[in-house]
């Protein structure tokens, strides 16, 4: 058993603890601004209770209107505990943005092949224990962030029924976080423990706004 005092050191620091209550699913959809930055905002802070944390992104792979690496990949690369990896291809699918949509499809299926190398591996792992913070994913992690899976699954270019059979292949103290996609994933109903509808209300693109540095990436 383990509580919130092991994830600190003496001088302050970060150290490897284990959750009391993981296992949960949940899913982040909508067509407001904010689903991956909830999720990532959610795997900060089982972060800093000294918790493994992996984020694995589908779809996204760069734009033109954007650096190649975003100010997230920056700061979780300073963050003890938390990492990622992207999948994505270049562009957005269905956006006409010059992107070749097979090769959309392609990377998808390839980030779903690595989600489930990532979901075998905890499997194997003694999730109930203790991570390194510096620790491979590959060995097992306690919070699986997949950010823009729903998207891949809405758009068709990953198996719905892939993803389904991915989740309730997950060990059961495993958090799993799925975000992505405009359309209602009702997919996922039943299988979901929360599902949040980041709803847009008013968004600056919309006057005109373009993505900028430090809130968009």
């Amino acid at each position: 058993m383990t509580d919130a005092t092991d994830a600190t050191g003496e001088d302050g620091s970060i150290t490897p603890a284990a959750p009391d209550e993981f296992g949960l699913v949940q899913v982040f959809w909508g067509d407001g601004k904010g689903k991956t930055t909830a999720a990532m905002g959610m795997g900060l802070r089982a972060a800093g209770r000294g918790y493994r944390v992996h984020m694995l992104q589908f779809m996204k792979g760069g734009a033109d209107s954007v650096e190649d690496a975003p100010g997230e990949y920056r700061a979780i690369d300073a963050l003890p505990g938390f990492s990622y990896e992207n999948t994505g291809h270049y562009g957005w699918h269905g956006f006409h943005d010059g992107s070749d949509d097979d090769e959309h499809a392609a990377q998808a299926r390839a980030g779903l092949a690595r989600a489930r190398e990532l979901v075998e591996a905890c499997q194997r792992a003694d999730l109930t224990a203790p991570i390194p913070l510096d620790g491979d994913p590959d060995d097992g992690v306690h919070m699986l962030v997949l950010d823009e899976i729903v998207y891949a699954g809405n758009r068709g270019l990953v198996d719905t029924d892939d993803v389904l059979d991915l989740l309730a292949d997950a060990p059961d103290d495993l958090e799993l976080v799925l975000t992505g996609g405009h359309e209602d994933p009702d997919w996922l109903t039943g299988v979901a423990d929360l599902v949040t509808n980041v709803r847009k209300v008013e968004h600056p693109i919309e006057a005109g706004q373009g993505a900028r540095k430090g809130t968009e990436y």
